[in-house]
């Protein structure tokens, strides 16, 4: 039987009302016989903040932690996996209505360290689990009323990039004008 790492306070029905939360996902991507899936985990029903609603994996920063290791502390304490965090290449802001909160989400490439059959769910989390195909993303979206959600278009991203999409080092061909 797994044995979970205690968690931290901080979740997604905290009250904070009026507070700035740092979060971190992963885009957990494993090749599948030339395939490449992401993990997505399904949040528990008894979730008040996005119930049945797959997800990256991740959670809050707390206050002085690094957040690569506040990454991997949250994927260890949800699923007993260890992992490697890659580099960060998507990030938006949201409100949550239920803790009265604004968050700055930042997603990371990771994979797992550990065998994927190890994967153990903590069910006061997660309802179950999947790895999904870029085509299948859509379908998972519209199933969880998320057509158009910026973490659906983060994983959008992540696979764009795994293809080879370059990323945006802020160059331009405009000519910046200093006055």
């Amino acid at each position: 039987m797994m044995l979970f790492m205690p968690k931290t306070i901080h979740n997604s029905e905290t009250p904070a009302q009026g507070e700035q939360i740092i979060t971190a996902c992963a885009f957990i991507h494993h090749n599948f016989s030339g395939i490449e899936k992401v993990f997505l985990p399904k949040r528990a029903p008894t979730k008040k903040f996005l119930p049945n609603v797959y997800e990256l994996p991740g959670g809050h920063i707390e206050y002085g932690e690094n957040i690569v290791s506040g990454l991997q502390r949250e994927i260890r304490e949800e699923f007993g996996m260890n992992n490697i965090i890659g580099d960060p290449f998507y990030v938006f802001t949201y409100t949550n209505d239920i803790k009265g909160s604004h968050s700055i989400e930042v997603i990371y490439f990771a994979t797992f360290a550990d065998p994927i059959d190890m994967i153990t769910l903590n069910p006061e989390d997660h309802a179950t689990f999947g790895w999904f195909a870029e085509f299948e993303i859509s379908n998972i979206a519209h199933e969880n009323n998320r057509d158009g959600d910026l973490e659906i278009k983060a994983i959008m991203k992540g696979f764009r990039i795994l293809w080879g999409e370059r990323y945006n080092l802020g160059t331009s061909k405009y000519v910046v004008v200093k006055i």
